[in-house]
């Protein structure tokens, strides 16, 4: 009789969060610098601007800043994730998503899924609170595949290339 796979929450976790995250870069992969900077949606948001948001808003904000309680303060990227600012290039903005998700996995692997956040976010509503590091990864994961699913639209719109079937 052959044994039932075996699966690991935590590996599990991180597998679908890095899933979403080679789905980030990958839709991205050759688009040029214009092309990332150029807004396609109505909401005027870019694409360089998104990836800037996962990095700072989603990847940074969630693991640095809740989960070990690390002050973070604006850096060259400055405060506002949605905003590029002029001078930084959007290959800038790529390498520093991948320094996050870095800086991000170092602090997954080494807590318990029963981590309690080090802070919590005061201008949150009382409704809205995640209770340990497994509600954090969850909610990255659904914000990171909820954002590939726009990077999708905004690619298919610039150049017609697709996530699935990239030409």
């Amino acid at each position: 009789m052959t044994q039932p796979a075996t699966s690991n929450e935590s590996t599990d976790l991180m597998n679908y969060l890095t899933g979403q995250r080679e789905h980030v870069l990958g839709i991205l992969e050759n688009l040029p610098e214009e092309a990332m900077r150029r807004p396609v949606l109505p909401t005027g948001w870019t694409c360089a601007g998104l990836v800037q948001h996962l990095a700072l808003d989603v990847e940074r904000f969630w693991f640095r800043q809740v989960m070990t309680g690390e002050q973070v303060g604006p850096d060259e990227f400055g405060d506002d994730g949605w905003q590029v600012r002029p001078e930084v290039s959007a290959t800038a903005v790529l390498d520093l998503y991948r320094r996050e998700i870095e800086l991000a996995d170092k602090i997954i692997t080494a807590a318990s899924l029963e981590t309690p956040p080090a802070w919590w976010p005061e201008f949150f509503p009382p409704s809205f609170h995640l209770d340990n590091l497994r509600q954090v990864l969850l909610h990255v994961i659904a914000e990171t595949a909820c954002h590939a699913g726009h990077l999708d639209a905004a690619r298919e719109l610039i150049d017609g290339q697709t996530w699935l079937i990239l030409t």
